[in-house]
């Protein structure tokens, strides 16, 4: 497990090194949602040349205007108006609009299409580029990789709540919502006619060992190499992490590596516990980081989810709905 948890923290390296002047939680996971490598890679053949990329619309003049807006974040809040229990995915749709608004591409964003009283899908965003009208599906996902059955199907990615697979949902994506402006009740509300449909899909990866199928998972997968990855354990496994200190992660600040106050971490007792007590009534994954002292602040080093015992036995249950002849 040691092995596996050492391996991850590449990406934290990085992001501490470029960004780690920034200190406002949300303009944070706004330049993780800027600068993190795409989560699939999209020369892979499967995703059909229908992913699109940040770089299509980040301009050089980003580190300035992150910094700048760091320093002065309130417009972001106003913006963002972070209500409680707001939805992961809703909450980086916000920041990407933010941005995309910033940089003058944005047409319009959330835009539901309805016929007889029934919602038929919404629009993500959709961009002005290269003064074509472009629509982009949005995702920021986080799947842990179950791999007991020897899988080589994105079905094995499985959602920490066992609700979602990334093969089912990038099926979603390319067989129904890149497909949205075909709908003549959309063709009505759109401006013109929608010359691209592409994906933007951020996240995490987890694996239970980062050693040579790894490797290969980027292949089969189609996954970007150098994309954002964790670890994940069981619970019984917990007591082989070492950190100078541990941190939970919230659901909203499950973007950015973390950057916290000495005081909202945790020492090895006090991590191990809380995970006992929190074990004892719920069966969601927790999301923590592994962190080292920075001066007054630590600073995340790798990152995991810490399932319950029977999660893996769950999760594979979960793939043979895919898969029902494994």
């Amino acid at each position: 497990m040691k092995a596996a948890i050492n391996s991850t923290g590449l990406f934290q390296a990085y992001f501490h090194q470029r960004w780690g002047h920034l200190n406002d939680v949300h303009v944070r996971s706004l330049a993780w949602l800027l600068d993190a490598p795409d989560l699939l890679d999209p020369q892979a053949a499967r995703w059909r040349g229908r992913l699109a990329s940040m770089h299509d619309v980040v301009d050089d003049n980003v580190d300035k205007w992150l910094s700048d807006l760091d320093r002065a974040p309130q417009a972001l809040h106003d913006h963002l108006d972070v209500q409680p229990f707001a939805r992961l995915g809703r909450y980086a749709e916000k920041l990407m609009s933010f941005y995309l608004l910033h940089r003058g591409v944005l047409v319009a964003h959330g835009v539901q299409v309805r016929a007889e009283k029934n919602t038929i899908g919404e629009f993500d965003f959709l961009l002005r580029l290269n003064r074509q009208l472009v629509h982009w599906e949005f995702a920021t996902k986080f799947y842990l990789l179950e791999s007991t059955g020897a899988g080589n199907d994105a079905d094995y990615f499985v959602g920490p709540n066992l609700a979602d697979t990334l093969g089912a949902k990038m099926h979603k994506i390319f067989d129904r919502q890149l497909r949205l402006s075909e709908h003549p009740a959309a063709q009505m509300l759109l401006p013109e006619t929608v010359m691209k449909a592409q994906a933007l899909i951020k996240g995490w990866l987890f694996y239970q060992n980062l050693g040579n199928d790894n490797a290969q998972s980027d292949q089969i997968f189609g996954t970007w190499p150098s994309h954002c990855r964790g670890f994940w354990c069981a619970l019984n496994e917990v007591v082989g992490m070492r950190a100078e200190r541990y941190a939970i992660l919230p659901r909203l600040e499950w973007l950015a590596p973390a950057k916290l106050p000495l005081a909202q971490t945790m020492e090895s007792n006090s991590i191990h516990r809380h995970l006992e007590q929190y074990f004892v009534d719920d069966t969601m994954p927790v999301m923590i980081a592994l962190m080292k002292i920075d001066g007054d602040h630590a600073v995340e080093t790798s990152r995991g989810f810490i399932v319950p015992d029977d999660w893996q036995t769950r999760a594979g249950q979960r793939v043979k709905l895919a898969h029902p002849a494994n």
